[in-house]
């Protein structure tokens, strides 16, 4: 099976064993506490999860700056985004233990407990700095800057214990797995060529046809449908919604056991190519052996180009930096001329004309009027999931 990254074994920071579990939470009631932000619970989330193996905890502001700036930590693990405990707090002195307090679930439980090992204060430059590395802009329309940019200027660093998985056991029983789990399942059914698929939309007819490509191209044993749990943009599709419309189609479309439906507990960053690389590393964690990369991958608006998500991993990653393979997709649409969905690369012979091409408005508006959108574009049985979901919401 794939080596995680930077590892020979996973190494989930989320405390199995029972009795040190509950002493821990004991503990955590004695403890000075700090409530975080949903970014910072996030990273716990998949800290816990074994997804950023080998991390132990929060990097320090050197780190910080340096996976910024260099896409590696100061002592060189090949990384491409912060993986950080910013806050607003202050009175957190370093060397001190804390209970780690989870903003997303009522009550506020503890998500982890952190020894301290620093306490720094990040100049608004250097946040601005990490800002542009990371998302290619420091436009506060974006909406992983402006995010990254409120989070505070206080930085923490140092390992965690991670206690719980916050809301997504509970909310999403069926799907939520952890890198563990997903190994674990990659294992009991013999499979040895996994594809990762990455997804925060539902799927259409070309990401569909794109993993049945990738899965027969490689001769692939099963596709991971991969879907982003946590936070999103104001717009973007609930998750129980997504999930629905993923297993409709998987279970319709897709041969028995070929297709491993989970997910993952992290808030969209909306970095575009640094996403990228960060989700092919968490895919290799998670025992995949090749990542679909196709357009605009992890892109919001217009702030990256269609293929700066590919063109990163030529550019910036250096070989031998991952184990995992890449499988470069380009634009998918519906041939009229074929009668299936192709890659527009492989169709030189082809006019704008001969493909369905919708515009992610139109396909909106469409829903919402309860009309689905063409077989061609969009599976029937998904499109009345959509619909039912746009039409309750305009109404």
């Amino acid at each position: 099976m794939i080596k995680p990254h930077g590892a020979d074994a996973l190494t989930p920071l989320f405390v199995y064993d029972t009795e040190k579990h509950h002493a821990l939470i004991k503990e955590a009631e004695t403890l000075p506490s700090l409530l975080l932000n949903s970014a910072a619970a996030a990273n716990a989330v998949m800290l816990g999860a074994g997804y950023f193996t080998p991390l132990k905890g929060y990097m320090n502001l050197a780190d910080a700056l340096s996976v910024a700036e260099k896409l590696h930590t100061a002592d060189g693990l090949f990384w491409p985004v912060p993986i950080v405990n910013l806050t607003k707090e202050a009175g957190i002195t370093a060397g001190s233990r804390i209970a780690l307090r989870d903003p997303n679930v009522e009550g506020n439980p503890v998500l982890a407990i952190m020894d301290v090992t620093a306490v720094e204060t990040v100049s608004d430059d250097q946040i601005q700095f990490m800002a542009k590395e990371i998302f290619g802009t420091v436009d506060p329309k974006h909406p992983g800057v402006a995010v990254f940019t409120k989070l505070g200027n206080t930085l923490l660093s140092g390992p965690i214990q991670v206690l719980s998985f916050s809301y997504f056991q509970a909310d999403f029983p069926d799907t939520f797995r952890t890198a563990v789990e997903i190994r674990n399942e990659i294992q009991e059914r013999g499979w040895k060529t996994i594809v990762a698929f990455q997804t925060r939309n539902p799927m259409h007819r070309a990401h569909e046809e794109l993993c049945r490509m990738a899965q027969e191209r490689l001769k692939a044993d099963g596709i991971v449908i991969h879907m982003l749990l946590g936070k999103l943009k104001e717009g973007d599709i609930p998750a129980p919604v997504r999930d629905a419309c993923i297993r409709k189609m998987a279970e319709l479309y897709f041969p028995p056991n070929t297709v491993l439906i989970s997910g993952y507990g992290f808030d969209m960053l909306y970095a575009g190519p640094r996403e990228a690389v960060l989700h092919a590393i968490f895919r290799q964690n998670m025992g995949a052996t090749h990542f679909i990369l196709g357009r605009d991958h992890a892109g919001v608006g217009d702030y990256y180009g269609p293929f700066d998500a590919q063109t990163i991993f030529a550019e910036k990653v250096p070989a031998g930096s991952l184990l995992i393979e890449l499988f470069l997709a380009d634009n998918t649409a519906f041939s009229k001329k074929l009668g299936r969905v192709v890659m527009m690369r492989e169709a030189p012979d082809h006019t704008p004309d001969d493909f369905i091409n919708l515009s992610g408005t139109k396909v909106r508006q469409m829903l919402g009027q309860g009309m689905a959108p063409p077989p061609e574009f969009s599976r029937p049985e998904v499109a009345k999931i959509l619909m039912e979901y746009y039409q309750s919401i305009d109404g």
